[in-house]
């Protein structure tokens, strides 16, 4: 009945209020400085999870700002029984159009200073298996317009 897709697009926004995000502070996201939202899904290898959130936390994010995205939430999928599922990251950014995204990843991908942390962090091997990207523009009805 639900795709793989809706179901992480609902556990994604489902992460965003369990994790305290107020509708408040994602329209103010919203009215500023976006107005599409775009949610990404990485799939690690096996084991690579952890390497993947280190280099997020230590410098993807800033970087992503730095290129003219807005970090909106993180987290990883959980399963049934409550436990996290290990080979997934799941992200919403806000971007002020499509195009601008693509800009900001054109140029995040040519910055110096990810090209050395994506080494870094692959020098036990490569991390990341498969990304999914998928724009969102909210409703009329959506409290994150």
């Amino acid at each position: 009945m639900f795709s793989t897709k809706n179901l992480t697009v609902a556990a994604a926004l489902i992460l965003g209020i369990a994790l305290g995000w107020s509708t408040r502070s994602l329209r103010a996201a919203s009215k500023e400085e976006s107005h599409v939202y775009e949610l990404r899904t990485y799939y690690t290898l096996e084991g690579r999870l952890p390497a993947l959130n280190a280099r997020f936390k230590d410098h993807t994010l800033k970087l992503f700002e730095k290129h003219g995205m807005k970090n909106v939430v993180y987290g990883t999928p959980i399963e049934k029984d409550g436990k996290p599922v290990g080979d997934k990251l799941v992200y919403l950014l806000a971007h002020k159009s499509q195009e601008a995204a693509q800009a900001s990843f054109a140029a995040f991908g040519k910055d110096p200073e990810w090209v050395a942390a994506r080494d870094a962090s692959e020098k036990d091997g490569k991390i990341v298996s498969k990304v999914e990207s998928q724009f969102l523009v909210p409703t009329d009805y959506s409290p994150m317009k």
